[in-house]
C-alpha cells in the first residue's frame, strides 16, 4: 500500500502537519515523540519502515496507526532533519603552484 499524494490549492502537494498527530509528553515514553493517543513513537514508525516499506504490514502489526499518522511521523522526521545545523567541514588543503611533485 502506498501513500497517494494530495494536491490541495493551485495543484501543489500538501502534507498534513504532523503538530496535529506528533505529541511529547514526559510522562509517555520518557517525552518521546508519539502519535497522539497512543504510546507508538514516531522512532518505532520510521524503523518499521526503513525495515520493510510495505503499510499493510505496519497496519497489521499496529492496528491503531492510521496512513494519516505515517505522513505525520515522515513530516516529523524531515522537520528534524531541515531544523539540524550543517556540518561544517575544513576547507579543502590548496596545492600551491611551487610545492614539490611527487
Amino acid at each position: 500500500m502506498m501513500l497517494p499524494a494530495h494536491t490541495g490549492k493551485k495543484g501543489v502537494l500538501e502534507v498534513p502537519s504532523y503538530r496535529e498527530r506528533v505529541v511529547q509528553n514526559p510522562e509517555i515514553l520518557v517525552g518521546k515523540p508519539t502519535i497522539r493517543g497512543t504510546r507508538i513513537s514516531v522512532e518505532l514508525v520510521l524503523a518499521k519502515l526503513a525495515q520493510d516499506l510495505d503499510l499493510d504490514d505496519l497496519f497489521a502489526a499496529y492496528p491503531r496507526l492510521t496512513r494519516e499518522d505515517v505522513m505525520a511521523c515522515l513530516d516529523f522526521a524531515r522537520m528534524r532533519v531541515a531544523k539540524t545545523r550543517r556540518a561544517k567541514h575544513p576547507a579543502p588543503e590548496r596545492e600551491t603552484a611551487n610545492a614539490p611533485a611527487e
